[in-house]
């Protein structure tokens, strides 16, 4: 396992970011301002919504409750609060998402 996984932010001017493997990603994007917002940070809010390009784990129920409530059915679509990315990935924003 990877002691820490690139995370892109394509679409944007953000620069890529090296976060630790399997970490909360709300703790660390929120204090590195990146381009996904938060919210609730316990996955029911939607607020950050976006689409995973990379591996991880699948959703669970809740999660794909959620995504559905808010509309967010873009394939690959993840709450960025549920990840715990162990390899390198893409997230881009869901407009959309409230």
């Amino acid at each position: 396992m990877k002691a820490t996984v690139t995370l892109r932010f394509p679409g944007t001017a953000f620069e890529p970011l090296e976060v630790p493997a399997g970490c909360d990603l709300s703790e660390h994007l929120t204090v590195m301002n990146s381009p996904l917002l938060f919210g609730c940070r316990t996955g029911l809010c939607g607020t950050c919504a976006c689409v995973l390009e990379g591996e991880a784990p699948p959703p669970d129920a809740d999660e794909l409750e959620v995504l559905e409530a808010w509309g967010a059915t873009t394939p690959g679509a993840r709450l960025a609060c549920q990840l715990r990315l162990e390899a390198d990935a893409d997230l881009r924003a869901i407009p959309e998402a409230p």
